[in-house]
């Protein structure tokens, strides 16, 4: 029986071995000061298997090479295409290198890449994100090939040696040594499970057959929000963290279903606080105006996991977002494609435990814009206590929308709402 990759924290066996690889990597740094992990650093992983051995490996290669003593061979070792391939020849050669990607699961079976992706929705690339509804070329017209690098991250890599092998897997884990990345948000000994959108297909397909641990799934508060203000028009409540605000694709309650109104903008499931939700389609449509020409308040509370004394009691993060179109729902710091996104904070309390209490104004409405911009290294590589995404998993995530300001679209009277966090 194995415990699923995608638990985090991971097993303790696993975080055990993996502290012992960590420590070999950064001895293998204080020995290659030119190594690449010095300026961005790797996703490594552990499969730990009888009881207290276990393998390692990394993502893709490590300076240069799929082959460094102590860790697993690739599944498949991929050769550059000759200089001056014509595109024809270098997509057959593409689906040639998937096609070599052989993959077994726990029935025996095996398939390659081209058959583990041919019922997976396309990626969307970076450059094509914010203007895919004017493309002529749509999801459905695009070839269905595999993500660039699939197959070469960790947990695939130690699941495939592990079966071809004869070990049996009891626990798996993902973790970020080196520098942190200054695309996704990873940082030095931090677990993360693997990505959406070039691991998770591959693993749906290894880990057929395997037995995995049943982990008790969170219990989550699905009490109805507080309402605080509420008229024919509109209402205004105290969203409970663990709630979504809108119906996702579960069948879990939302804030919308519960109360029976339109929310007009969103709070992701983890943050708890203010949200407001129309009653109509015309106030619906103008407080939507509102936001967009930010015509409205807001201020959040978060208390964040303070990696330096440098951060400056006040000032604005401008990082440009993305959605990682390869791990969603995760969002990616893109100078070249993201969309603007501008935060001013105020840190108000610098407390003993080396976390920080910050007052975060929100200036534009990406998604998950102020759990990335503090924990980005370009913003205040402080991520947030408790942030599953950006940094690590806590009893909840340390963000609470604690004041609205806003113009009632009918009556025109002021309306304005503040309740704090008991961070």
């Amino acid at each position: 029986m194995i415990m699923s990759p995608f638990t985090i924290p991971p097993h303790p066996l696993a975080q055990k071995a993996a502290a012992e690889v960590m420590e070999r990597v950064h001895a293998y740094m204080n020995m290659h000061p030119e190594s690449e992990l010095h300026q961005c650093g790797k996703m490594f992983g552990v499969l730990v298997y009888d009881s207290d051995k276990y393998l390692a490996a990394f993502s893709a290669m490590l300076d240069g090479s799929y082959h460094h003593e102590g860790f697993v061979p690739p599944v498949y070792e991929m050769t550059a295409p000759p200089i001056g391939t014509s595109k024809a020849e270098s997509q057959r050669l593409q689906r040639l290198l998937f096609a070599n990607y052989q993959f077994v699961n726990g029935h025996g079976e095996t398939k390659n890449l081209l058959e583990i992706f041919q019922d997976e929705k396309p990626i969307v690339p970076a450059e094509e994100w914010f203007d895919a509804g004017k493309k002529t070329k749509t999801l459905a017209d695009k070839e269905k090939l595999p993500p660039s690098g699939a197959g070469e991250c960790c947990a695939p890599k130690l699941l495939q040696y592990a079966f071809t092998h004869g070990l049996k897997p009891l626990a798996l884990a993902e973790f970020w040594v080196g520098a942190p990345s200054r695309t996704e948000i990873r940082q030095e000994g931090c677990f993360y499970a693997p990505c959406s959108g070039k691991c998770v297909p591959i693993l749906r397909h290894m880990l057929r057959g395997v037995q995995m641990e049943e982990i008790e799934r969170e219990k989550r508060d699905f009490a109805k929000p507080h309402i605080l203000f509420e008229d024919e028009w509109l209402m205004v409540v105290n969203k409970p963290a663990g709630l979504l605000s809108v119906p996702g694709k579960s069948d879990e309650p939302s804030a919308e279903s519960l109360l029976g109104a339109k929310a007009v903008h969103r709070l992701d499931q983890d943050t708890s606080g203010l949200l407001v939700l129309a009653k109509t389609p015309e106030v619906y449509k103008t407080l939507q105006a509102y936001f967009q020409r930010r015509d409205i308040l807001k201020r959040y509370e978060s208390v964040l996991e303070c990696r330096t004394s440098r951060i400056a009691d006040e000032g604005e993060i401008s990082l440009p977002l993305l959605p990682n179109p390869y791990d969603r729902p995760r969002q990616m710091v893109d100078r070249e494609h993201g969309k603007p996104a501008i935060t001013h904070y105020r840190i108000r309390e610098r407390r003993a435990d080396g976390t920080v209490f910050v007052d975060f104004y929100p200036l534009t409405g990406r998604t998950h814009q102020l759990r990335v911009h503090a924990a980005h290294p370009d913003g205040l590589n402080a991520p947030m206590v408790g942030d599953r995404l950006y940094g690590t998993q806590g009893e909840r995530l340390m963000l609470h929308a604690a004041e609205i300001a806003f113009e009632h679209p009918i009556t025109k009277e002021k309306m304005h709402f503040c309740i704090s966090s008991d961070f």
